[in-house]
């Protein structure tokens, strides 16, 4: 096996030796003293007898088994023995401890340090898939930077730890060299890697002026950036602390696993300890029989240890956390993994999450006797004040701007639009509902033209229309696709632009359900009624996710039952809101993680029906006396190595997921 930590070899060796002096020992008593253990008298043979020499060796024999049990088993007993010091006793070490000591008790040596043996390989195979499975969150640890290259005023270079980084500073960033915290470029460009953040295997290409981001591996020129963030509040550290604290939120399934084990384990042991003492005092005589029993009794304790189920259902989910990162996705909690293959209706903002988010003006109508150019200069001026990205591409699109010395009064409304004096006008630009409640009369004359159009009017007149248009993603359409073979069964499109777009969307996309016209606070309604829907259809069983931006969508991401953040590459809203983060702006990822998520949720179940079914048919043949110590350790230790195996499945990349139904 490839990659064990040190302390993985340490295990391996010791198993390895004390297999080596097990299996010695073993061929010794069966083919060397096993033929010398008893001569018999030709004359009466009903009363043979071990020779003296023999017996003697047989003691000794038997006395040297302990040596290969205290080698493979010192710290189960060790464990055993701090737990009933702090009272906690009905764990697997408490189990595997009174199992050994009692088939000891009753002269089977051999099973006893066979049961102890292979339990520790059960355990080795435990400890090493569950550091196959950390891999994939390994390499995202990795993603934390060593150092950083810090230019002092004179221009020289010092290297310096991330924490000591100070918004402002001057960092160079060589080529190979991680970027260790959020940053502007200041001089130079290059190709940065971003695969560790986003899965993304193309580089993609920052320029002066641009962002770059905590985590990504600078190309092959030089570069000089200036933090924008300390360290601790980077976006390599949030990423960081999600994925540490995810481990603490449980599935229902895990969940359902921890309550039965602490009820089970008490339940066997008690029930063994009724095996043991019951039958010889109700059979009798009690000193004959009591031995038999309680060998019987250590049996069903093997049987009984629960671990094929504490140790791979929690091990299948935190594959699949794994697995979703491979993809690019964070996942907070194996809560959410499972949530996600439960997924019923999917709820999803517009601008940016199914279109690209980059608008530009697509069409311009004058009118009061000014031409396009007077028009676009108009709305750029009053634009000037709004941060909303058609506002954005409305003053890009304006070659000549006025002065800002000229602008003043202005004033943004929310989803409705701004006012603004330039020079001496008073100009107006936003929804025709907007103007015409402060006394415009609106001319629509690109009614038809697709996208956002946006009004324009001055010193109470209407002057002319701007039409701002987005487009979809390439892979928008064929994502939504994906996600309904993937078992989502209502998709719904939520968006603040107009009931015509919205619906050109929709229909380019293949979304049947939308809502047009909606403010902030509208979506959050929306989503609101929906849920209740939902929750009464599927009787709470369904799931309801929302897709956003993770800024402006902070409060609808957090009362969906799944949050997810998209084109959140560095948005601190996002990772803070969402339960799902997907650090680029691909859609398709979705689909992906539905489907490592119900793999997971697959194997989960195919593990618990599994265990508890081989579980339950070998504790009745145990009590009975028909399974002994190696069908006990087949039941344990067997169990346990097929059920970790298979969860180890989720490992397997996330394009080789096989793709769900409906």
């Amino acid at each position: 096996m490839k990659n064990l930590s040190d302390k993985q070899k340490k295990e391996l060796n010791r198993i390895i030796i004390a297999a080596l002096m097990f299996f010695t020992l073993l061929a010794i008593d069966h083919f060397v003293l096993g033929k010398l253990a008893y001569t018999v008298p030709p004359e009466n043979p009903a009363q043979s007898a071990p020779a003296a020499p023999v017996f003697t060796a047989m003691i000794i024999l038997d006395l040297l088994y302990l040596v290969p049990y205290f080698i493979v088993g010192h710290d189960v007993l060790r464990k055993c023995l701090q737990g009933i010091k702090n009272k906690q006793l009905f764990d697997e070490s408490f189990l595997m401890t009174i199992a050994t000591l009692g088939a000891f008790g009753c002269g089977e040596f051999e099973e006893a340090v066979a049961v102890m043996l292979f339990y520790q390989v059960g355990e080795f195979f435990q400890s090493y898939a569950v550091g196959k499975s950390r891999g994939a969150i390994s390499d995202l640890m990795d993603i934390a930077p060593d150092f950083a290259n810090r230019e002092a005023e004179d221009g020289s270079i010092e290297v310096i730890d991330p924490d000591e980084i100070e918004v402002g500073d001057i960092l160079i960033i060589k080529p190979g060299e991680k970027i260790p915290t959020d940053a502007l470029v200041v001089e130079g460009s290059s190709f940065i890697n971003t695969s560790a953040l986003t899965g993304e295997s193309v580089p993609r290409e920052v320029k002066e002026g641009e962002t770059v981001i905590s985590g990504c591996i600078n190309g092959e020129t030089l570069l000089k950036v200036q933090a924008v963030k300390e360290y601790d509040d980077s976006t390599v550290m949030q990423i960081l602390e999600l994925v540490e604290n995810a481990a603490s939120r449980k599935s229902e399934t895990e969940s359902f696993i921890t309550r039965f084990a602490k009820y089970y384990t008490p339940a066997v042991v008690i029930a063994a300890l009724g095996l043991a003492f019951i039958p010889p005092i109700v059979i009798g005589p009690f000193t004959q029989e009591f031995g038999k029993w309680l060998l019987r009794a250590c049996t069903f304790l093997v049987i009984s240890c629960p671990c094929a189920l504490v140790i791979s259902v929690p091990l299948a989910f935190f594959g699949g956390i794994g697995a979703a990162s491979k993809e690019g996705v964070l996942v907070k909690g194996s809560n959410f993994l499972e949530q996600m293959a439960k997924i019923d209706t999917l709820v999803t903002d517009k601008t940016g999450t199914l279109t690209e988010g980059k608008f530009s003006v697509s069409y311009m109508e004058a009118a009061g006797g000014i031409d396009t150019d007077e028009l676009i200069r108009l709305a750029a001026a009053a634009e000037t004040g709004s941060t909303h990205p058609i506002a954005a591409a409305i003053i890009a699109s304006c070659e000549k701007p006025y002065p800002t010395s000229k602008i003043k009064d202005t004033h943004v409304d929310a989803g409705g639009g701004v006012k603004a004096v330039v020079g001496k006008d008073e100009v107006i630009v936003g929804k025709k509902e907007y103007l015409e409640d402060a006394g415009i009369e609106v001319e629509d004359t690109l009614e038809e033209a697709a996208g956002t159009h946006c009004y324009v009017g001055r010193n109470g007149k209407y002057v002319g229309t701007v039409v701002v248009s987005d487009k979809p993603k390439e892979n928008a359409k064929t994502a939504i696709a994906d996600i309904l073979k993937a078992g989502v069964k209502r998709i719904v499109m939520l968006t603040g632009d107009s009931e015509k777009v919205a619906a050109a969307v929709a229909s380019n996309l293949g979304i049947n359900d939308y809502k047009a016209g909606l403010l902030p606070q509208d979506k959050v309604s929306a989503v609101e009624e929906l849920l209740k829907v939902l929750k009464a259809s599927t009787r709470g069983k369904g799931k309801l996710a929302f897709i956003g931006d993770g800024i402006n969508d902070a409060p609808v991401l957090s009362i969906s039952d799944v949050g997810i953040a998209m084109g959140s590459l560095g948005s601190d809203a996002a990772i803070e809101a969402a339960d799902v983060v997907i650090m680029d702006d691909d859609l398709s990822r979705i689909p992906k993680v539905m489907q490592i998520a119900n793999k997971t949720i697959g194997i989960s179940k195919a593990n618990i029906t599994f265990a508890l079914f081989i579980k339950f048919a070998c504790l009745i043949l145990g009590a009975i006396g028909i399974a002994n110590m190696w069908m006990a350790v087949f039941a344990d230790v067997g169990v346990a190595v097929i059920c970790i195996l298979n969860s180890m499945r989720m490992l397997i990349k996330g394009d080789e997921h096989p793709k769900m139904q409906n």
